[in-house]
């Protein structure tokens, strides 16, 4: 009864507080509807998509797009598995250095990707470059701690059978550990390219090359059949890697 009865107290305040923050940001429904009103305008732009005669510029634009999602995941997965041994309980005893480790994750995955992309561009110039160092350091940060959390679930009666069998501290860790939480890696990892496929696209708006560029270009100019172009571009791509990925997913985790 006590429970039911603050219900409605709890949905009163949500609704008063989604209110608020709509009319603080001037969401009325004559705004709301002339905002869906250029929508349709430029989505009839949108139509029929072309390419504009640089299909080949496109490709290519997609290619970078998809390369800088693939090194800068393949290179965070290289650097985090280091940070996450120092952060798994199970592997360093150190209190002090462990919470020190885990500080470092939170501090490279708490800035958003964009904000490394603006920085790095303003650090080593504009191009593809930028964009794989703005992918890499917050998914160090990120699938570090996922990979901590994934050592310090794993069965710890493997580790102690082969410690049992003579073998050393780091031994124990790369026989005993580690391929129990490969697979959970793995899928990990796959799922971090499936989401940088994504941002990849987004950060030729800093500055940092691929599809992402060409699509701001063709925005700021209001070529907006081109831009629908590369729009279905990205979506096809995304697609095909998100189906590679799951299907590569799934027969890691199955056995």
């Amino acid at each position: 009864m006590r429970r039911f009865g603050t219900a409605p107290v709890i949905f009163a305040t949500g609704f008063l507080l989604l209110a608020a923050a709509l009319w603080r940001v001037d969401a009325s429904p004559g705004r709301v509807w002339e905002g869906l009103s250029r929508l349709g305008w430029l989505l009839a732009l949108m139509w029929p998509p072309s390419p504009g005669g640089d299909l080949p510029d496109l490709l290519e634009g997609l290619a970078q797009s998809l390369a800088m999602a693939f090194l800068g995941t393949v290179l965070a997965a290289s650097l985090a598995l280091p940070l996450s041994l120092l952060g798994a309980g199970n592997v360093v005893g150190s209190a002090l250095l462990r919470f020190s480790v885990r500080r470092l994750y939170d501090g490279l995955r708490g800035v958003d990707t964009l904000v490394w992309a603006l920085i790095f561009v303003s650090a080593v110039g504009m191009g593809p470059f930028a964009g794989i160092l703005a992918l890499m350091v917050p998914d160090i940060g990120t699938l570090a701690k996922l990979f901590s959390e994934a050592l310090e679930a794993a069965d710890r009666r493997q580790v102690e059978a082969v410690r049992a069998a003579g073998a050393g501290r780091l031994l124990a860790v790369r026989l005993g550990l580690l391929p129990q939480v490969a697979p959970v890696m793995l899928s990990q990892v796959l799922y971090t390219l499936e989401s940088n496929t994504r941002s990849a696209t987004i950060l030729g708006v800093a500055g940092a090359g691929g599809i992402g560029l060409a699509l701001s270009d063709r925005i700021r100019i209001n070529n907006w059949d081109e831009a629908a172009f590369i729009i279905l571009m990205i979506l096809a791509a995304v697609a095909v890697i998100d189906w590679a990925s799951r299907t590569l997913r799934l027969r890691l985790i199955r056995p």
